[in-house]
């Protein structure tokens, strides 16, 4: 396995260097200039402007430019925001903490109802309550994420009042304390639902499909034969097999879910990097744009190497 992680490790290689030139022409080519951020705004003298393009590098030859930018990006310099005025790593930092607590949190709200869900529909299929879970599986696929986000936003922030609909704190708490976090809590509960309700469904029909076609096996059988119970059949060998597809979804979760979060957390205000992605876009604050999407092409390859690299490890018929 470490022989087969070093080869995909160095394949990764070429396919960054194929996103990092897309990236940086991608920036060329969007409207505006990003020298505009960058200079005084009050001194409009042609001497003074014509010396700070020259003096930031933006006349050098595209090539040039691009080299720079490659060199100082793998050296961990991501640039200035032209917005924030400061470096993109520090912008990038302040955020990430709070799409992290995001991601983990409609993580842990889509597997847990995935498992209840998928495990009552596939020991229960065609019931009344396999058709409802049914149902509610092919609402959250077919309906958009925005949607969802705002109609939750209507009934449990404005009629209810139960949840707060945007930010992710009430300002004036001191940080640590336990109002701080239960407060967080709170605001996290409505972007997580929101953004973990297409795996959600997803993954509770993938597992109801799995169980029932597992519990037709001959091994199942035999185990009946022999006297097993049925709920030592399947929470000990029907589940195992069937939870194989879901364990190497997780590895495509972390890059769906940071880059998902960019509707997310627009709708619900939500200060994350996906905020961020969509402010930098707006402001034209192309250092923040160019480090955020290179960044989630990073997660994405990082992704689909840790599914193959559990689907080994909970399948144990795969060899590298």
């Amino acid at each position: 396995m470490l022989a087969y992680t070093l080869r995909r490790l160095f394949s990764m290689i070429p396919l960054l260097i194929l996103v990092s030139v897309v990236v940086f022409s991608l920036a060329h080519l969007m409207p505006g200039d990003p020298f505009s951020g960058e200079i005084d705004p009050n001194n409009t003298s042609t001497d003074y402007i014509e010396e700070m393009r020259e003096k930031l590098g933006y006349n050098d030859p595209i090539p040039v430019q691009y080299k720079r930018w490659v060199t100082n990006f793998v050296q961990g310099d991501l640039g200035k925001s032209t917005t924030y005025k400061k470096p993109v790593l520090d912008v990038i930092v302040e955020r990430l903490p709070n799409t992290i607590f995001l991601a983990l949190a409609a993580l842990i709200i889509t597997y847990i109802l995935a498992f209840i869900l998928g495990m009552y529909s596939g020991r229960k299929p065609y019931t009344v309550g396999d058709n409802l879970i049914a149902t509610f599986n092919y609402t959250g696929i077919a309906i958009p994420q925005y949607i969802i986000a705002i109609v939750a936003i209507y009934f449990f922030a404005f009629q209810l009042g139960w949840l707060p609909s945007n930010g992710s704190v009430t300002p004036g708490l001191e940080e640590g304390t336990f109002a701080y976090w239960n407060d967080r809590m709170l605001h996290v509960i409505l972007p997580a639902i929101t953004l973990g309700l297409f795996s959600t469904a997803s993954y509770t029909q993938f597992l109801r499909n799995d169980i029932i076609q597992n519990s037709e096996m001959d091994y199942v059988r035999s185990a009946r034969a022999r006297g097993t119970s049925e709920s030592h059949i399947y929470n000990q060998h029907i589940l195992r097999n069937s939870i194989i597809p879901l364990v190497t979804f997780f590895g495509f979760d972390l890059a769906t879910l940071i880059g998902g979060a960019i509707i997310t957390e627009t709708i619900f205000t939500y200060p994350g990097i996906g905020m961020l992605f969509i402010d930098s876009v707006n402001t034209r604050d192309y250092p923040v744009v160019m480090s955020l999407t290179l960044l989630f092409s990073l997660l994405t390859l990082v992704g689909n190497l840790v599914s193959d690299l559990l689907y080994g490890v909970v399948d144990p018929r795969i060899r590298y």
